[in-house]
C-alpha cells in the first residue's frame, strides 16, 4: 500500500472519529446503547407522605426509580434505601428525576408513619416520594407494571401475601420500564447510576402510560 493511500485512510479515520465525537456533544443521547423496553407502567393512584395523591401524571416527563420497602423492615430495606440515597444524592439537583418508594405494609405504614420515615431520611420529598395505598393496588403495580415480583402471585389471597423484594425498576419519561436492578449489588447500582443519565438524555416518543394489563 502506498504512503498516499495510508495517509488518506488515516485522514478519514480521524475525520470519522471527530464527527462521531462532535455528534455526541451536539445531540443528547447520540451514541448511547439503547436500553430495551421491559414493560409499560399502568395508570396508578397512591398517597404520599404528605397525604397528597400521586398518579402517573405526577411522573409524566420524568425518569424515575421505583422500589418497594417497609418502614419496620429489620433486614434488607435499610441497606436498600442507603444505596438508593446515594443515587438520590447524585441526581437530587436534576428536576427531571424522581424516586418512588412504595410500602408493602400499608396497614402499618400510614401517611403519618411515612412522613416520619421521610423526615428521618433527610431528603426532598418532592423528588423522593414515599407512597402508601391499598395493598392490592400496591402489589399489582409491583408485579404488572414494574416487574419486581412474579405476576402469578396475584392469584393468591392478598391477605396472605407479603412482598419483599430487593429490586429497583428504572422508568423512562414516557412510563416504560427499561431495566431491573438488584439494589444490593454494587455493580448493578453502578449500572443504574449510568443508565439514569442515559435516559435523562434520551428523547422519547410514542405512547405514554399503558392501559394494557400486560404491557407490550
Amino acid at each position: 500500500m502506498s504512503r498516499k493511500a495510508i495517509y488518506y485512510i488515516a485522514f478519514f479515520i480521524v475525520l470519522a472519529v471527530g464527527f462521531y465525537y462532535a455528534m455526541t456533544q451536539v445531540i443528547p443521547g447520540f451514541g448511547d446503547v439503547k436500553l430495551p423496553v421491559v414493560n409499560k407502567v399502568k395508570p396508578f393512584s397512591f398517597t404520599n407522605q404528605d397525604g397528597r395523591q400521586v398518579t402517573e401524571r405526577t411522573v409524566e416527563g420524568k425518569v424515575y426509580v421505583a422500589e418497594y420497602f417497609f418502614t419496620t423492615c429489620p433486614s434488607i430495606c435499610p441497606q436498600l434505601n442507603s444505596n438508593m440515597k446515594k443515587i438520590y444524592e447524585e441526581y437530587k439537583n436534576e428536576p427531571a428525576f424522581m424516586i418512588l418508594s412504595h410500602t408493602v405494609d400499608p396497614d402499618n405504614d400510614t401517611v403519618g408513619r411515612l412522613k416520619w420515615y421521610a423526615d428521618s431520611m433527610k431528603v426532598n420529598t418532592q423528588q423522593w416520594v414515599f407512597l402508601t395505598g391499598r395493598k392490592d393496588s400496591l402489589y399489582l403495580a409491583a408485579r404488572n407494571s414494574y416487574v419486581l415480583d412474579d405476576p402469578q402471585n396475584n392469584l393468591q389471597n392478598i391477605n396472605d401475601q407479603f412482598l419483599h423484594t430487593q429490586f429497583f425498576a428504572l422508568v423512562d419519561r414516557i412510563g416504560r420500564v427499561r431495566k431491573i436492578y438488584d439494589g444490593l449489588k454494587k455493580d448493578e447500582l453502578e449500572e443504574l447510576r449510568k443508565d439514569i443519565k442515559k435516559l435523562l438524555r434520551e428523547r422519547n416518543t410514542g405512547e405514554r402510560f399503558s392501559n394494557n394489563i400486560f404491557g407490550s
